[in-house]
């Protein structure tokens, strides 16, 4: 079977909220803000699908903004995705959600609804806006009724560290299908970004009890283990071992950048990762896909240059997170700061 290629596309920077750490407004508050048009629109799906032809790969979207359903053509690319039956997934707000939008979307093709939850509610309103919270977790009933997997996702700081188990037992309550958490990455914003190895492996440990109680329970959430540093902690706890069956010089798993993802903004610029402010590689309406990543993002996939990386077993797993190395140190094969592990 072929394997799928995700495409994370910015089709707008228009949102209803100002989040403390977003990549958009968090370093610029001067921001212009930015949309495809309709036509650039069409440009950038079709280079797409050139892509996946060029290298046997199908096509899996992650849509998103900004909030994408605030575009004025944002129907009119769920259909042109519906012609060509392309799955998706939609990273957006909850505002404009509701029963009849949800089955919309479930009918275009949508297989997940990506949400946000930064803290408990007085923390998330002061991340987000007042009555997020609450609007967050009621909406995750319109998206379940409607057959698509809702997904509440948390971006993790030292800001709200000690909420992150809160946070799991209110997205348990409210249904969520999937839940997991990354981390901050250091963008100009005004979050404490100083969380310590030992910290941050104190709350894998925590979760990872909470996960195994709720599990052992008959929840029905998923967790999804996302972040890398998670192939660390479970070496050390037993729960992943290396196998046998490993060869030399091949990668199994961690970051995705350089694998199997490209990130294209409003503005048609394409990077390596959305995470990583300074891996632009090109722009999707001058250049073609398919060279762009056999060029300028072979930069991503040089393993060796891995400060730390490189001399560890895990390598091939794990390698942290990339995208946080470069925000707290300006280099992408920096060691990841929250990277508890000697080599």
């Amino acid at each position: 079977m072929k394997q799928y290629f995700s495409f994370q596309w910015h089709i707008t920077d228009e949102c209803d909220q100002r989040c403390k750490h977003c990549y958009i407004f968090s370093g610029d508050k001067s921001h212009t803000l930015c949309s495809m048009s309709w036509a650039q629109m069409q440009d950038t799906f079709y280079n797409c699908l050139d892509f996946c032809e060029m290298y046997d790969r199908l096509p899996y979207f992650y849509i998103t903004g900004g909030d994408p359903i605030l575009h004025p053509d944002f129907w009119r690319l769920l259909e042109l995705l519906h012609t060509r039956d392309i799955p998706f997934t939609i990273l957006g707000n909850p505002f404009h959600l509701n029963d009849r939008i949800c089955r919309e979307l479930k009918f275009f093709g949508c297989q997940k609804y990506q949400l946000s939850l930064d803290g408990l509610r007085e923390t998330h309103d002061w991340f987000r806006k007042p009555g997020s919270y609450d609007c967050t977790l009621e909406k995750i009933g319109c998206i379940n009724r409607a057959g698509i997997r809702s997904v509440v996702m948390t971006t993790v700081s030292k800001t709200n560290r000690m909420e992150v188990p809160g946070i799991i037992d209110a997205v348990v309550a409210a249904g969520a299908n999937v839940f997991s958490f990354s981390r901050y990455v250091p963008s100009g914003g005004e979050l404490d970004a100083s969380m310590t190895p030992q910290a941050y492996r104190e709350l894998l440990s925590v979760c990872d009890q909470k996960f195994k109680a709720y599990e052992a329970a008959g929840c029905q959430t998923y967790f999804n283990k996302k972040d890398h540093l998670w192939t660390l902690y479970e070496y050390e706890t037993g729960a992943f071992q290396i196998p046998e069956t490993a060869k030399d010089g091949m990668i199994y798993g961690g970051c995705n950048c350089g694998n199997c993802h490209i990130t294209i903004l409003p503005t048609g610029d394409v990077y390596a990762c959305r995470r990583v402010t300074n891996s632009r590689v090109g722009n999707v309406s001058e250049d073609r896909l398919a060279d762009i990543w056999v060029c300028e993002m072979e930069a991503y996939r040089d393993y060796e240059k891995f400060k730390k990386c490189s001399k560890c077993e895990l390598k091939a797993w794990c390698r942290g997170c990339p995208a946080v190395a470069s925000g707290t140190n300006g280099d992408f094969y920096a060691a990841d700061p929250q990277c508890w592990k000697e080599v």
